[in-house]
């Protein structure tokens, strides 16, 4: 069949028919072999698309794997940012991802041209930046960090060093409250962490009182004041496998729910609403773009594929890699 790239330009993805009677995961899995291909996905992605991956974590994790993978072929379910950081690390590899259009927030609200000029208001300043931005944000970057390993990695630096932490002034307020610094921080926020509704956790308490409040710490502060664990996804996860409690409110995209119930079949995780009264859990639109067929044609025509300018991807890989060493150094 032809392949119209028109489709990549007006719709960001493949728009390819594909037989009904298709079995799909069983037609990724064979053209996976073929391929020599892997696929990544994030916690945030839908349980199916999770269930097909080679391998499900947060973005640290996923870097740390796609860093090392021996695949000639990557497809990443996940949003833009995690795809480019992905090819920034394996030049020699392909990089796909299976829609375009998915963006993040948190990368959009620091762009380039105005991080820059925010740069050299502060020369005196480290620049240490959240992997969710852009490849030219990170080449403006010192080191990269996630919200597994920010206090780490910040900790490793001298308590007088200066530093501008972006983009997200949540994750950057609540890194200053654990660290004691003062970071400098670029007003940026995701979407989704900035939805939930305070007052309606409370209620979900109320109803609940067993139940433990854990929460991303992109959330807004007056949700992290009330959370009893508060940490990056493979954290939160990794609290309600190892703690005792046995119901939880998760703050946090709902598509984490799916690996928790996974692992605690007996526990109760219930997804902190947002302000839309008329929604029960708060989804990335962006992370749940990707979809099976997508995946599918993907892999079939190896395309949208992820290209990046060399000098910028050279530029972005060594704020990268220092992040990865240091965790590799610190047991992360």
């Amino acid at each position: 069949m032809e392949i119209n790239l028109e489709d990549l330009k007006t719709k960001g993805f493949l728009d390819i028919p594909i037989d009904k009677s298709l079995d799909l995961v069983k037609e990724i899995d064979k053209l996976k072999k073929e391929k020599n291909a892997v696929i990544l996905a994030h916690f945030y992605q839908t349980g199916d698309i999770q269930d097909i991956a080679d391998f499900v974590g947060d973005s640290l994790k996923l870097a740390q794997e796609a860093a090392k993978t021996n695949a000639d072929m990557i497809v990443f379910a996940g949003v833009h940012f995690m795809a480019e950081t992905a090819k920034i690390l394996c030049p020699d590899k392909k990089v796909v991802l299976p829609d375009l259009e998915a963006g993040c927030s948190l990368a959009d609200s620091a762009p380039a041209k105005d991080f820059a000029e925010f740069k050299k208001q502060h020369p005196e300043h480290m620049v240490i930046s959240y992997v969710n931005t852009t490849a030219e944000i990170k080449a403006m970057t010192d080191i990269i960090c996630t919200s597994s390993n920010a206090k780490e990695i910040i900790d490793t630096l001298p308590a007088d060093q200066k530093i501008i932490f972006a983009p997200d002034k949540n994750l950057g307020n609540f890194i200053n409250s654990v660290t004691n610094r003062e970071m400098v921080l670029w007003d940026g926020a995701c979407h989704v962490h900035e939805d939930f509704s305070l007052e309606r956790i409370l209620e979900l308490k109320e109803e609940n009182p067993d139940a433990k409040v854990i929460a991303h710490p992109e959330c807004e502060k007056h949700v992290l004041l009330i959370a009893d664990h508060i940490g990056s996804t493979s954290s939160l996860l990794n609290y309600t496998k190892n703690t005792e409690f046995d119901k939880f409110i998760v703050a946090t995209e709902s598509g984490i729910l799916h690996q928790m119930r996974k692992a605690n079949p007996q526990k109760t995780f219930i997804a902190a609403p947002p302000k839309d009264s008329t929604c029960a859990c708060n989804d990335c639109n962006f992370m749940k773009l990707n979809n099976l067929q997508k995946i599918y044609n993907a892999l079939k025509y190896e395309l949208p594929e992820i290209t990046l300018d060399e000098e910028i991807r050279l530029k972005a890989e060594k704020p990268i890699r220092r992040m990865l060493k240091i965790s590799a150094d610190l047991g992360l």
